[in-house]
Formats: C-alpha cells, sequence, structure tokens
C-alpha cells in the first residue's frame, strides 16, 4: 500500500509535527512503502476524499477524565479505568457522541465509501454514534482486549499439550461475543486443538481466587493483570472474561464494592488514579527530540491490526478477527443494530459477521444491561436529552448509592465538565 496520510487534531500544531516527522521517516531507505503525511486545519479537508478514516480522540484528562474518576469517589464509587461503563464511562459517552456526530457527518459529506476505523473509547458507543448519525456508514471498532486474552491461550497451550512450543497468539482461534471491554469466549482452538478444556485445569492451580492482600500491590505499576477476575467468572459462569480485570471488574458491581482502593489489590489489580491520566509531557518530548535529530525513532511492527484490515479491504489478503459493528444477528440475544464485538471475515467485499451464538442466560443479563445503558445514551446524545441519560446512569450497576446522591454526582459532573455539554439541555430536571 501507499498513498497519502491526512492528519486532523483540534490544536494544529501537534498534527504538523507528527506530519513532519512521518515525511522524515517515510524518506528512511528501510521504509517499506510510499507516503506522504500532510496536517490539516480543517477536518473536512482532512476527509475529502479518504478511502480510510481512523479515529483516535481525548478530550483533555485534566479538564475531564480527572473528574469522570476523582468525583465517584466522593460517592465511593471506585473505578479502575473509568472509559466505558460506570460514572466515568457514562460521561465520556455523552461528551464522545456530539463528536462523533460530527466526524460521521463529515464522512457522510466527503468521503461516504471510506472505511472508518474507531479506536476512541467508549468503544461501543463512538462507533454506535457513527451510525446512528449516518446509517450507510462503514464503520468498524478496534480493540486490543481479546488479543491479550488469547495471549494467555497460548500460554496455556504450551503448558497443557505436549506438542505446543513458541504458540503465537494468532494462531490462537477463538469465538468471541459480547460488547467491548464485557466480551467472552466459549470455544478456543490451537490447530485441531481444543485449549478451552485445560481451563478448568488452570483454574485449580490458580485458586483460591483471590490470591492476594489489599496493599500487596502497592508498587506495582497501575496496568497490573493476572486475570484473577476474568478466572473467577468462568468459574463461576463456564465461559471465559475476555478482557483484562481492570475492565471487567466495571462490569459486575461485586468486586468493586470496598471501602478502600487497596482492596482491590486482593483480585491482582489497582486503581489508576487520576494523576495516572494527565499527560506527563515525555510524549511531546519524545517528539521533539526525534524532530531535533537527539533520538533516532527505531521502526517497528506496533501489534496493531488496522494495516492489515486495510489490506484486507483493499483485497490484498483477508483476515479474519475480533471487530466491533452492529449486531445483524451474530449475537442473536442481544439488541439487534446495538454494537457487539465478535468475529469478522474482512475481505475486499467487507467486513462479514461471523455467527458467535448466544451468551448462557446469566452471563447475558449481565451483558444486556450494558448493551440498554449504552443504546439509551446513544439516544440520550442525539436528543441532547439529559433526563434520558440520566436513566442509563442509575441504571448502571457501580451506582449503587442512594437515589439523591446519584443525582446529585451526575449534576456535579456535567457542571464540572459544562464546557463540554453544549449540545444538551442543560436545564434538564436531573440536574436540579
Amino acid at each position: 500500500m501507499s498513498g497519502r496520510v491526512a492528519l486532523y487534531d483540534v490544536n494544529y500544531e501537534p498534527a504538523a509535527a507528527n506530519a513532519e516527522l512521518g515525511n522524515r521517516l517515510a524518506a528512511r531507505e528501510e521504509a517499506a512503502s510510499d507516503w506522504t503525511f500532510e496536517a490539516h486545519r480543517s477536518i473536512g479537508d482532512a476527509l475529502d476524499d479518504a478511502d480510510f478514516v481512523i479515529c483516535s480522540i481525548q478530550d483533555p484528562p485534566e479538564e475531564t477524565f480527572v473528574h469522570d474518576i476523582d468525583l465517584p469517589k466522593e460517592y465511593g464509587i471506585y473505578q479502575p479505568v473509568a472509559d466505558t461503563v460506570g460514572p466515568g464511562g457514562t460521561i465520556r459517552s455523552l461528551r464522545a457522541i456530539p463528536q462523533y456526530r460530527e466526524i460521521a457527518a463529515t464522512v457522510r459529506e466527503r468521503c461516504p465509501d471510506a472505511w472508518v476505523l474507531n479506536y476512541t473509547n467508549p468503544m461501543t458507543v463512538c462507533t454506535r454514534a457513527l451510525y446512528e448519525e449516518f446509517p450507510e456508514i462503514n464503520a468498524i471498532g478496534l480493540c486490543h482486549e481479546v488479543f491479550h486474552m488469547q495471549e494467555l491461550l497460548a500460554d496455556i497451550a504450551e503448558k497443557y499439550v505436549e506438542e505446543a512450543e513458541d504458540v503465537d497468539a494468532n494462531d490462537i482461534d477463538v469465538n468471541v461475543k459480547g460488547v467491548n471491554h464485557f466480551t467472552w469466549i466459549d470455544e478456543a482452538h490451537w490447530r485441531d486443538r481444543d485449549i478451552f478444556q485445560y481451563l478448568d485445569a488452570e483454574l485449580a492451580e490458580r485458586k483460591p481466587l483471590p490470591s492476594n492482600e489489599p496493599g500487596d500491590f502497592s508498587d506495582a505499576g497501575y496496568w497490573i493483570n493476572d486475570h484473577q477476575i476474568a478466572f473467577d467468572l468462568y468459574d463461576t459462569f463456564g465461559i471465559l472474561a475476555a478482557a483484562g480485570d481492570r475492565h471487567l471488574a466495571e462490569f459486575v458491581p461485586w468486586y468493586l464494592a470496598i471501602d478502600d482502593p487497596e482492596e482491590i489489590h486482593r483480585w491482582g489489580i489497582r486503581m489508576t488514579p487520576s494523576s495516572a491520566r494527565v499527560s506527563d509531557g515525555e510524549g511531546p518530548a519524545k517528539m521533539e527530540r526525534y524532530l531535533d535529530g537527539d533520538e533516532t525513532f527505531e521502526f517497528r511492527e506496533s501489534g496493531e491490526e488496522a494495516v492489515d484490515i486495510m489490506r484486507a479491504l483493499l483485497g490484498i489478503e483477508p483476515i479474519k478477527t475480533n471487530v466491533n459493528c452492529p449486531n445483524v444477528g451474530q449475537t442473536p440475544d442481544l439488541t439487534d443494530g446495538a454494537v457487539v464485538e465478535t468475529n469478522v471475515v474482512i475481505t475486499g467485499s467487507g467486513v462479514s459477521p461471523v455467527t458467535a451464538g448466544e451468551l448462557p442466560p446469566a452471563v447475558r443479563t449481565l451483558v444486556q444491561r450494558a448493551v440498554t445503558n449504552q443504546e439509551t445514551l446513544v439516544e440520550a446524545g442525539f436528543a441532547g436529552d439529559l433526563d434520558l441519560a440520566f436513566r442509563a446512569f442509575r441504571n448502571d450497576p457501580l451506582v449503587a448509592v442512594p437515589p439523591e446522591d446519584a443525582r446529585e454526582l451526575f449534576a456535579r459532573l456535567v457542571e464540572t465538565e459544562r464546557d463540554y455539554f453544549e449540545a444538551y439541555d442543560l436545564d434538564a430536571d436531573a440536574l436540579v
């Protein structure tokens, strides 16, 4: 592949710096193909006649993400991530919907046949908003979480299958179903070997769960994950939760029913404090070192599938992978049209969902609650209706506080981030 990369950011200068670096890298002898990079001041100009659109956006964390984490803590609501569900995920969804309406409307006007690859969280709501604004859009959402579970299953294959050595995670074939960050696997194979059958033995080795004590990880990195929650859910429901434990904990209330953040250490994870969400300036500093020649950018495999997906859509080489896209029957027990995460086959003809089947009834109840809330948030976002949005907020499993506290917290979050809610009726009853 070769072509033109058009970069757009609401802050032009970082986009221009990326374009300059991209052109320098493209000129290096070891560059694999010919690309030119350019920055644009207008999203319309950037998307004009695009074949692919990649979305990865973030409101300034100090103005948004910090409050999404810290305000709920005042009410005893703890969130390891706060970007998909819970109070943080709900408020982030409401901020993102107007932004994604603009993206979808621009795609409709400037490049209606383009494929849109979304990396932004909350993945489900952002991808769903693209389709709600432009139903004919070609869009999928991409996430890393299932890949990490394939790595774990590759380790299990090496451990229990005699002939398995140096198993590549990409060679683990899994059946995926659910919604982003709350996905589930009920089949896993390496070549012709059933790997799922070894989960009981692996679970027995890992017990007791939880296996740690509060405070055990006070000096550990914020992103640690030992899959203890995933295996505990497997122990309960007989199906493997296929996301990181920090995300999984936010969909079910019992892991986060704690009085102190260190209690979550029992499950082998840590809370991510708001301070970790604010940039330390290392990214821009590294960019400056690259541009000044003080540091050399090293070419490497990123592990992202966007390039492989683009190659597949261009008819170069097909790929089977998991993505987020509208439910057209691949998960028949979840809401039609809602964005779900399942396997798909991608070719030059497009994206074809693979039938994943139904979830166990108890798991389906948990997942459908998330789907219902996400659909309600999209409806509220398009109507600018904060009263409707509050229904989803109140229905979230983590908002297990008295009704008056839930209303107060919702109102405080919206008021604190008021500049990002211009598309909403700020005189709503939910804010009174």
